[in-house]
């Protein structure tokens, strides 16, 4: 067999690989999105309650990872950062990737509609559908901007996190969920101008591949411009304030003046230092998106006693 094909691994799984398969990176923040939706919301809700969503809604991302990884085996195992995946390495059956996400998926949304309501229980049926069907299935093989339209499955937990309180939608709910949006194509074509090599070899058509690194540069650019409103912005509705403004105007400086870095590089000077400034914005736009959100929970907190309220 090719080193591109998935290899059949003798050894036994445990439960590692199998608890793998969920993305526990990409579930932690799921986990910690979603509840900062739940707690930032203007409706209390009992502390049992706010734990059984929030698990129901990390185990419908994790399903979303296990089926990820099902269909998307045959590129995993040709990119170095994926094909140790449980799948591309054979340690779990493709068949067996399936199984676990398509129950997980649906006790995760069966589950969530017990415990709090089915309007939450709905979005977070239409964000695995959305995930592993629009965005894995569809977009990722055939657009350079799969990430862009794809990254709305990240984007929802905050908004089911609110509607578990509420048991509906509002603009702080959708702001939460734009400012992800537009978050995830800078986050990601970061990775993608030092990692290109592995989709390339893939034939994901992502942007670095299709129309090379100088354009990502450009757009990585462009889409953080119009993030920084979004992000500032929510400081002016009830679930911001001067906390949240102060660190968000200071965040979306500080991205946006790495962005420009990125903007200007030359690419041979890139690759010479091993894209270590590519690295370091790709780094440090986790903490950007986890910081925000932090805000967003202080200000929670403030509120509750009192202070800060605009």
């Amino acid at each position: 067999m090719s080193d591109t094909s998935i290899r059949i691994d003798t050894q036994e799984a445990g439960f590692g690989d199998y608890f793998a398969l969920l993305k526990p990176r990409v579930m932690s923040l799921v986990v910690f999105t979603a509840l900062v939706g739940v707690l930032v919301a203007p409706v209390p809700v009992h502390p049992f309650v706010v734990f059984a969503s929030v698990l129901f809604i990390a185990i419908g991302g994790g399903a979303s990872g296990a089926l990820n990884m099902w269909f998307d085996a045959d590129i995993d195992a040709q990119m170095k950062r994926t094909r140790n995946r449980p799948v591309p390495a054979g340690r779990v059956t493709q068949d067996e990737a399936f199984a676990i996400g398509i129950t997980l998926s649906a006790m995760a949304v069966v589950m969530l509609g017990l415990a709090a309501n089915f309007v939450a229980a709905g979005l977070l049926a239409f964000t695995i559908f959305f995930y592993v069907v629009i965005y894995t299935m569809w977009l990722k093989r055939w657009t350079p901007h799969n990430i862009v339209i794809g990254g709305a499955a990240g984007a929802f937990p905050p908004m089911i996190g609110w509607a578990v309180a509420t048991g509906g939608i509002s603009l702080e709910s959708v702001l939460m969920f734009s400012v992800i949006f537009m978050w995830t194509p800078p986050h990601f074509w970061a990775l993608c101008l030092f990692m290109n090599n592995d989709y390339t070899k893939a034939g994901v058509p992502m942007l670095t591949v299709t129309h090379g690194r100088r354009v990502t540069r450009a757009h990585i650019l462009a889409y953080t411009l119009l993030l920084a409103p979004l992000a500032v912005g929510a400081g002016f509705t009830p679930i911001g304030g001067p906390f949240y403004l102060a660190v968000s105007v200071i965040l979306n400086l500080w991205f946006i003046k790495g962005a420009l870095a990125l903007w200007r590089r030359d690419e041979n000077q890139a690759e010479a230092d091993g894209y270590r400034a590519e690295k370091s914005f790709f780094r440090f736009s986790l903490l950007y998106l986890f910081l925000h959100f932090t805000a967003l929970l202080v200000e929670a907190l403030l509120h509750n006693f009192g202070i800060g309220a605009l």
